[in-house]
């Protein structure tokens, strides 16, 4: 018998962390964690700084070398590109193709499939493209430059997300899945705008062409092999027609990603991969090799696959490349004069830096007074302040509109040297925001109170409503602390029955505990049919095996509908449930489970049962009752 590919690390010990919650991580820590998205923001600013130094040592130099032609063909069939054209029209379609694929992915499964959490990013992301426009045309008007008002529209997602990566508040998760679903309807509209507005010359024919191409893309997925090699032809097809019809080529990269599949992995393949990986350990050779790599690829979708792939290449050479190709501009004293008694240079600091505040901010706090559409704790005021200075980042679809809608160089580098101050100005207003948020909520109050109420629709309550006393645990199904936990809580029950009121939520530690996180979201299914607390008795009875076939195993024994279970395990809804939970574990600094509240505070101590006892007898005797969210 082969052991399971399981891997449980032990956890950290919750009544030893405590001390984490007293510093606040230094900038290195922040680095380290933060991966692809803060460096690949790095090398955007350095790219844009070299772009600048090149161009005023050298501007012809700069000007020649992205002027290089380059002529690629076979006989009379030959395309002739710029260095600079072939940045902007083919390595940029790659850009807007991992732009689609994370579209696709928010719509079908993500933060945008459901109505009351959509609504707040959607609707503030319509006011960021609609505010910032009429600013820009109310400082242009009579300039004969209005037309670029696409220039102030969108939010630059990687700077975005890297700058909140060093900028942004403590416990900034949240926030952050609000601006990542924001930018993906900021970047539906700027996409938009560009094939409406900035498309010349064009010829409807060869969209026939890409059409058909499309539709196969579409059918593509149904081949049982060689999958790739097909994308990736269907793929050139698409982007010739598309640059022979006039519209701009890179909006064949958002056109096929949207057709590009995408789903949550399912538990069966999951499994078949596990058993083909341990029919590989034991028959170490090429065919089993062979097919658990493949199997394993498959369980996952071609979206994700595609995003984990491209997503390197997008953030360290295709955006740094056009920064280096669009950022050169002059900063000599002629220039620099002109762009300050400039109106578009003007209308693009005040559209991208007041525009996408008062627009994202003001409509969301709006949404936010009218109880319209879901928040979550965390999202405040001052939070969402802070988000909004930073969406006046327009960087890298800002200087690609400057390209395509500015045709006098004078008015491109007034456009430019606008572009490179609001970058600068939202970065510092954003963090003088965040500063001030972190400064309001002192380190030593993080995360002692309960931030989201107990909701009797919502949570998982065993015991009655009315009961004064009440415990939330925060806790995972693979942490042995926690399993000792459960029995303390049983035991506070038996001996205070009826008083008291127990609710679980959920905080998987995926760092320790890989199957974690699947167990969460499999009790979040069982919950659908009645039976979580069934549910979370027989993953706590064997914590070792939380294997796909263990919990499709555990829903049989329960008498659970398997079709309905394996149906809801692969839902959004289940998913964004456990991710609440995870997003309100992090706005309180959770850092180790179990974690108790008890009566709405934090306990901090054993949590032996007659320790939570006497806590919740000190409760009492302060005046501490437990409440519940109508």
């Amino acid at each position: 018998m082969t052991t399971p590919l399981t891997l449980i690390q032990r956890s950290p010990d919750p009544e030893s962390v405590g001390q984490s919650r007293d510093r606040r991580p230094s900038i290195a820590e922040r680095f380290r964690s933060m991966g692809r998205s803060r460096i690949g923001a790095l090398l955007l600013v350095a790219a844009t700084l070299v772009a600048i130094v090149w161009a005023n040592i050298s501007f012809t130099g700069y000007e020649q070398f992205w002027d290089t032609h380059l002529i690629i063909g076979v006989g009379d069939l030959h395309l002739d590109f710029t260095l600079h054209a072939l940045v902007n029209d083919a390595l940029m379609a790659i850009f807007f193709f991992t732009v689609g694929l994370e579209v696709r992915r928010e719509f079908a499964i993500g933060e945008l499939t459901s109505w009351s959490r959509a609504v707040v990013p959607v609707v503030a992301a319509v006011f960021g493209l609609a505010v910032p426009a009429v600013i820009f045309v109310l400082f242009t008007l009579g300039t004969g430059m209005e037309h670029a008002w696409g220039v102030v529209i969108s939010t630059d997602t990687a700077f975005l997300v890297g700058a909140l990566a060093l900028i942004g508040p403590r416990a900034s998760g949240r926030l952050r899945v609000f601006l990542l679903a924001l930018a993906v309807v900021d970047d539906i509209g700027a996409l938009s705008i560009i094939a409406l507005v900035y498309t010349e010359n064009f010829n409807p024919y060869p969209l026939i062409i890409a059409a058909i191409g499309l539709v196969g893309v579409y059918f593509t997925r149904y081949l049982r092999g060689g999958r790739g090699p097909v994308y990736a032809t269907l793929a050139i097809i698409v982007w010739l027609a598309f640059l022979a019809s006039g519209v701009h080529p890179t909006l064949a990269g958002v056109a096929i990603a949207l057709l590009v599949p995408v789903y949550r992995p399912n538990r069966r393949d999951v499994e078949h991969a596990l058993d083909l990986a341990r029919t590989f350990r034991q028959s170490p050779n090429t065919e089993y090799a062979r097919a658990a790599a493949n199997s394993l690829r498959e369980s996952i979708s071609i979206n994700e696959r595609l995003q984990s792939a491209w997503g390197p290449y997008v953030a360290y050479v295709v955006l740094p490349l056009f920064a280096l190709a669009n950022a050169g501009v002059r900063l000599d004293g002629d220039i620099l004069a002109g762009a300050l008694v400039s109106p578009i240079a003007w209308g693009v600091l005040a559209g991208l830096v007041v525009g996408k505040f008062v627009g994202v901010f003001g409509s969301a706090a709006v949404l936010r007074l009218l109880k319209i559409g879901d928040f979550g704790p965390g999202l405040t005021l001052d939070r969402l302040a802070g988000g909004a200075a930073l969406c006046g980042i327009g960087f890298t679809i800002s200087l690609f509109i400057v390209d395509l809608g500015v045709p006098d160089e004078a008015a491109q580098n007034a456009a430019r040297v606008g572009v490179l101050a609001a970058t600068i100005v939202a970065f510092v207003v954003a963090t003088i925001v965040f500063r001030i948020s972190d400064a309001r909520r002192p380190k030593d109050e993080a995360g002692l109170t309960l931030v989201r109420p107990v909701d009797p629709a919502r949570d998982h309550i065993f015991g009655s409503l009315d009961a004064p006393y009440e415990i939330v645990e925060y806790g995972d199904f693979q942490c042995g602390f926690c399993l000792k936990a459960t029995g303390s809580v049983f035991e506070v029950q038996r001996e205070l029955g009826d008083r008291l009121r127990y609710v679980w939520r959920h905080a998987p530690l995926t760092r320790y505990h890989p199957n974690a996180l699947a167990a969460a979201e499999a009790s979040e299914a069982a919950s659908r049919q009645g039976k979580f607390f069934e549910f979370e008795r027989a993953l706590f009875a064997d914590q070792e095996h939380q294997l796909p076939s263990d919990i499709l195993r555990r829903a049989e024994e329960l008498g659970l509908d398997l079709d309905r279970f394996e149906a809801d395990l692969s839902s959004p809804e289940v998913a964004a449930r456990v991710r609440d939970d995870m997003l309100d574990a992090e706005a309180m600094d959770i850092n180790a489970v179990p974690t108790f509240f008890i009566n709405g505070r934090r306990h901090v101590g054993p949590y032996d049962a007659q320790s939570l006892i006497r806590a919740m007898q000190a409760t009492e005797d302060t005046g501490t009752a437990a409440t519940t969210q109508p």
